[in-house]
């Protein structure tokens, strides 16, 4: 007998934000700086996120990634592909990003 999915409850898009994550990583034995934005909708997704860009991409395991700070961002203030893919249709990508100095 074939399963059957049933629907329990209704989903509704949430409002995506774009949030920076800095901190280090192990790679290999020594400590790599990074700096990644990602688009996610709540802090919690975002940081799971920036775990699993480093585990598919350098094969690091969570416990040797370390977030110092995850913050909510402009999306005109990044240059990821992803952020500005995501939010072109609302907001004007035409000038170069603010630099910011700690960066």
């Amino acid at each position: 007998m074939p399963s059957v999915w049933v629907k329990t409850r209704t989903w509704v898009a949430k409002a995506m934000k774009a949030y920076r994550a800095i901190g280090t990583f192990r790679n290999g034995r020594a400590e790599q700086n990074y700096s990644l934005d990602v688009v996610a909708t709540d802090e919690d997704e975002a940081r799971h996120l920036v775990y699993s860009n480093f585990g598919s991409r350098h094969g690091t395991p969570r416990r040797f990634i370390n977030i110092d700070s995850m913050s909510e961002i402009d999306p005109t203030n990044s240059t990821e592909p992803r952020v500005i893919a995501h939010f072109r249709d609302t907001h004007d990508f035409s000038a170069p990003p603010a630099r910011n100095e700690e960066e």
